[in-house]
C-alpha cells in the first residue's frame, strides 16, 4: 500500500530546497557574526547557529537512511558534508543509529539507552555507583541540564570513534572533523575576545545539545523496554517502542520529521516529507490488527519522559523498593 501511493519515491527537489535554505541561513549567520564583531549581541547569533546546526544534523540523519538520493555514494557524500559542518562523525553516527533501528529500546542491544549519566531501566538504576547513582536518583530534574552537554558529547564520541578507527573511512572523517574543529575555533577566536568566545561556544553548543535532545528524546524514552526474552515481530518491535508527536507542519519542521517516529521506524528510507502522508495509513493498519499506536502532544511527550526517568530512579532513591521499569 505504501509503495502503491508512491511514498517511498525520492523527493530530491524537497531536499535540494531544504539544503539551500539551510545553507543560506548558515551563510547569513556567518555574515552577521562577522559584522557584529566582538559584541555581546553575538549570543543571539549563537542561538541562531544552534538552530541551524540541528537542521543540518536532520539532513545528515536523512542521508544516513538513504532518504535523499538513489545511490549510496550520493547519500554518503551529503552525510559527510553535513557531518563536517556540524562536527559529527557520519560513519560513527550511522553505525550507532542503525543498531538502534534494529533493536529499538532493547536493554541489551540499543545504544541509545546505554548512557552512563542516565538510567532507563530499574536494573540500570540499581547497578550504578557513586556520582552516577546520585545522578540516577535525580535524573528527572537533571535531564534538561544534561542535554546542554549533548553537543559536546557528540563531538567527543565522534573524535574517539575516528581515532580508534571504528569507522570505515577514518582518514576522510579525521580530515573532516579536524577541519571543523580548527575552522570553528579559529573563526570564533579571531572575531571574539577570549572570554566572549568561551561564552559564545557554551551558548551555541549547549543550546544545540538541548535542541537535539528535545528532538530525539520523545521518540522512545518512556516507551516499553524490550528484554532478551521478548520475541516480537518486526511490526510490533518497531511500533510498540515508538511514540509519535501530534502537531502542525511547524512541528514537522521543528522536529525534522522525527515526530513521525513510528512511520520512520517501519520505513526508514521513506523521505521525510512523505511521513505525514503515511501516518494515517499506518495508524489504521495497526488499529485493525490490535497493535497499540502511541501518539501525543509535544509537551505531553516530555512529561511522559520525565515521569519515566523519575520512576526508574526509584531503586536509587529507595533501595528497599524493587520496581521494574515499564
Amino acid at each position: 500500500m505504501i509503495k502503491q501511493l508512491g511514498l517511498l519515491n525520492r523527493r530530491r527537489a524537497y531536499y535540494v530546497a531544504r539544503m539551500a535554505v539551510n545553507g543560506g541561513l548558515l551563510a547569513a549567520g556567518g555574515v552577521a557574526f562577522t559584522v557584529l564583531g566582538d559584541s555581546w549581541w553575538q549570543m543571539v547569533t549563537a542561538v541562531v547557529f544552534a538552530g541551524v546546526f540541528t537542521q543540518l544534523a536532520f539532513i545528515g540523519h536523512d542521508a544516513g537512511h538513504r532518504q535523499i538520493f538513489r545511490t549510496r555514494r550520493a547519500n554518503d557524500l551529503a552525510g559527510h558534508v553535513h557531518g563536517c559542518l556540524t562536527g559529527i562523525s557520519y560513519g560513527w553516527w550511522v553505525g550507532k543509529h542503525n543498531r538502534h533501528h534494529a533493536n529499538p529500546n532493547h536493554e541489551d542491544a540499543d545504544p541509545d539507552i546505554e548512557i552512563q549519566a542516565l538510567a532507563f531501566t530499574a536494573e540500570q538504576s540499581r547497578t550504578k555507583r557513586g556520582i552516577l547513582r546520585w545522578m540516577a536518583k535525580h535524573q528527572a530534574f537533571l535531564f534538561l541540564p544534561l542535554l546542554t552537554l549533548e553537543g559536546i558529547s557528540l563531538h567527543v564520541r565522534s573524535i574517539q570513534a575516528v581515532l580508534r578507527r571504528e569507522v570505515k573511512a577514518h582518514r576522510v572523517e579525521s580530515a573532516l572533523l579536524s577541519a571543523h574543529v580548527v575552522g570553528y575555533l579559529v573563526v570564533v577566536l579571531l572575531v571574539l575576545s577570549p572570554f566572549k568566545a568561551v561564552v559564545f561556544i557554551a551558548v551555541h553548543q549547549g543550546l544545540w545539545g538541548v535542541y537535539m535532545g528535545c528532538a530525539f528524546a520523545p521518540n522512545h524514552k518512556g516507551m516499553p523496554i524490550l528484554h532478551a526474552a521478548d520475541k516480537l515481530d518486526f511490526l510490533r518491535k518497531q511500533v510498540l517502542t515508538s511514540r509519535n508527536i501530534r502537531g502542525s507542519r511547524f512541528v514537522d519542521f521543528l522536529l525534522g520529521g522525527l515526530n513521525y517516529q513510528i512511520e520512520h521506524h517501519l520505513f526508514p528510507s521513506m523521505p521525510r516529507p512523505n511521513l505525514r502522508h503515511a501516518q494515517r495509513l499506518v495508524q489504521q493498519f495497526c488499529t485493525s490488527r490490535g497493535v497499540s499506536y502511541s501518539q501525543c502532544g509535544l509537551f505531553t511527550s516530555y512529561a511522559q519522559v520525565l515521569r519515566h526517568l523519575h520512576a526508574v530512579g526509584t531503586p536509587s532513591r529507595h533501595p528497599s523498593v524493587d520496581r521494574s521499569a515499564p
